[in-house]
């Protein structure tokens, strides 16, 4: 058996955490630069309130019923994340847990007996509840694609579930699947539904009565046959390890204001190359390649929310690299060829690709010895900003008033990881 642990309206809860007062009441978290609803409370989206809708339409609704906004605070919601699953890690060994995004985690439960499971899951709920304080949803079933239907029914109807559903049962599965729609199945995106009813599939129970012979033939071979599998209960899509080591590193953000400066341009590239470099020696890598893309603002203020056109380009470094000044420099050389005099920018972001380990990249004989040893030096930095925070030692490239800055006027303290900013209870 399967199962999936999903934490309720997870930014959300995260803010309610330590906000007690706000229990039961509407509460929503926007997006980089406060531009887009990215988490809703159930209380706010009872009063309508769209999700990933622009926040300027919101406002109304936000404004007339009190609701209560806040700024994104990943450093906070990184945290707990981190919490939900060292609980599970905990609970069950590092083995059988599979991290699957930033509010989510699969359990293996197979060593458990079938008759406990029920007892399983709502001691799931109740330990990474009491632990961390994050409400989570449990669905399990034979294997993942059910828990995922289970785990959305326990959600959709959490006064008679309690939050948490086990399919343990074919009658179980059937009634499960008959009440799932076939759009809401784990892996069917919009055309592929679109595709299903053609053949007159509208439930995931529908898809599941095909024959694998039929899968062959019309989803795509082993895809749309591994799929069926797993809603006719037998495991086609296995556990995995946990990814450590990124192949590829981006970072990239809004500007609190539109930008029309290079000088912002490249301050703001210079800043990103430097987080994206920190990030590649956390995991001990060099990068072969960077890329840069800034984002032009839509002229017509009807397509305002819209995306604006890309512009991107990238080079191949001459040897691998996690230097922050070796990775700036090119990373700024190409925002100067991107940027079109008299255009607005809203966005810029900066990727490192084909990443190798730093330890396999050779010293250069015919350079001096310091040179060979600037990872140090890199080190020594990192270390700072990392116990001193915000970015107390930076390239001077990167600027020092930086008004392109994202906005985040509602964000909250960082209430477990700034000393300055814990949570005070009086």
């Amino acid at each position: 058996m399967k199962a999936i642990v999903d934490c309720n309206s997870f930014y959300c809860s995260c803010e309610r955490l330590f906000r007690p007062e706000l229990e039961h009441k509407p509460v929503v978290v926007l997006s980089n630069n406060d531009g887009c609803i990215i988490s809703r409370s159930d209380e706010a989206k009872s009063l309508g309130v769209e999700m990933a809708g622009p926040f300027f339409k919101a406002r109304p609704i936000i404004e007339k019923f009190n609701v209560a906004t806040f700024s994104s605070n990943y450093n906070l919601y990184g945290d707990l994340s981190w919490r939900v699953m060292e609980t599970l890690r905990i609970m069950f060994g590092k083995n059988n847990v599979e991290v699957y995004s930033v509010d989510e985690a699969f359990l293996n439960l197979d060593f458990i007996p079938k008759e406990k499971m029920q007892q399983v899951a709502d001691d799931i709920k109740e330990t990474v509840e009491m632990w961390t304080g994050i409400k989570v949803s449990v669905g399990v079933a034979p294997t993942k694609v059910l828990a995922k239907a289970a785990n959305r029914l326990a959600k959709k109807n959490k006064t008679a579930t309690n939050c948490v559903m086990v399919l343990d049962t074919k009658k179980k599965i059937e009634e499960a699947l008959r009440k799932t729609k076939i759009e809401d199945v784990w892996g069917v995106g919009y055309q592929y539904a679109l595709k299903l009813n053609r053949f007159n599939v509208f439930t995931a129970y529908d898809l599941s009565i095909k024959n694998e012979e039929w899968a062959r033939r019309n989803l795509g071979g082993v895809t749309g046959l591994r799929l069926i599998r797993e809603l006719k209960g037998y495991e086609g899509i296995m556990m995995e390890d946990e990814l450590i080591e990124k192949k590829m590193i981006m970072t990239t953000r809004m500007f609190g204001e539109p930008v029309q400066d290079i000088t912002a341009i490249k301050e703001a590239v210079a800043t990103y190359a430097s987080r994206a470099a920190e990030k590649l020696r956390r995991q001990n890598g060099a990068a072969q390649m960077i890329s840069v893309f800034i984002v032009k603002k839509q002229e017509s203020h009807h397509a305002s929310f819209h995306r604006g056109a890309t512009i991107s380009s990238y080079t191949t470094l001459p040897v691998a690299t996690s230097l922050t000044h070796e990775l700036i420099k090119p990373a700024v050389a190409i925002a100067e060829r991107l940027f079109e005099q008299g255009a607005t920018y809203k966005k810029a972001g900066v990727m490192l690709s084909n990443i190798v380990k730093d330890s396999s990249v050779q010293g250069n004989l015919f350079v001096s010895e310091n040179k060979n040893k600037e990872r140090l030096l890199m080190s020594a930095i990192d270390n700072i900003n990392f116990s001193q925070r915000n970015d107390i030692l930076k390239f001077a490239s990167s600027g020092t008033t930086r008004d392109w800055k994202m906005r985040q006027e509602f964000r909250s303290p960082k209430y477990t990881s700034r000393w300055e900013e814990l949570c005070e209870v009086h």
